[in-house]
């Protein structure tokens, strides 16, 4: 297996962020929680158990409470982008996704799972952030390329969600804000035809979404 690195990178950059950003569209445009779900999982979104996937994210908020959750998500995506240079945010609805593939410094040695040194050190600022926004939920999503036993792929995949999972808990985050997921060759997000194609694919989806809290708050602020 191929040693596989774990970037930061988004689809939407920061430039993106501030031009089309939710606190400045509100209800007015806006993804939906399926849209959500397919940044997350890649093209197959249709596949595999993922109902609760989409129960965790939700649907976008609309009217004046959502411009208020878009306005924090924004900040948060901002907060994430200036913690880690050269990071690509994704703000997708009323979420925030990041895709850890095989581009920056955050990575997993060839068929193993431990987080060390450099990709330990952004995972903490990473934490950082999170920590200041505790009322959001955190999915995380592991996934593979196509080389080797599906099996195995299955349990690498598993096995290096939750070694995030477990990395950001220790960094103090509660385990009650997290659902982790673990999908192995199953959901690529491009091609597995080419090795650019499957560099991509091996990767671990973490998406911060606001929970039922945040949502309930910004809603009473606006009166809703």
């Amino acid at each position: 297996m191929f040693t596989v690195f774990l970037a930061l990178s988004m689809v939407v950059g920061c430039q993106t962020v501030k031009n089309a950003n939710n606190k400045q569209k509100g209800a007015v445009i806006g993804a939906t929680g399926g849209a959500l779900l397919g940044a997350i999982l890649g093209n197959n979104v249709g596949s595999g158990d993922n109902s609760e996937l989409g129960a965790v994210i939700g649907g976008v908020v609309g009217g004046t409470a959502g411009v208020l959750i878009g306005n924090r998500m924004d900040k948060q995506a901002k907060e994430i982008e200036n913690q880690i240079p050269g990071a690509e945010v994704e703000r997708v609805g009323d979420g925030i996704v990041i895709n850890f593939d095989e581009n920056s410094g955050v990575f997993f040695q060839t068929a193993q799972t431990s987080i060390v040194g450099e990709s330990a050190e952004l995972l903490a600022k990473l934490a950082n952030v999170m920590n200041e926004y505790k009322d959001t939920n955190i999915i995380i999503a592991g996934h593979t390329d196509s080389v080797g036993a599906e099996s195995s792929n299955l349990t690498l995949s598993k096995n290096r969600a939750l070694a995030v999972e477990n990395y950001l808990a220790s960094r103090g985050i509660s385990n009650s804000r997290f659902t982790t997921k673990w999908y192995g060759e199953t959901n690529p997000k491009t091609t597995n035809e080419t090795a650019e194609g499957r560099a991509k694919n091996r990767r671990v989806t973490l998406a911060i979404v606001p929970n039922e809290k945040m949502k309930q708050d910004a809603q009473k602020k606006a009166g809703q």
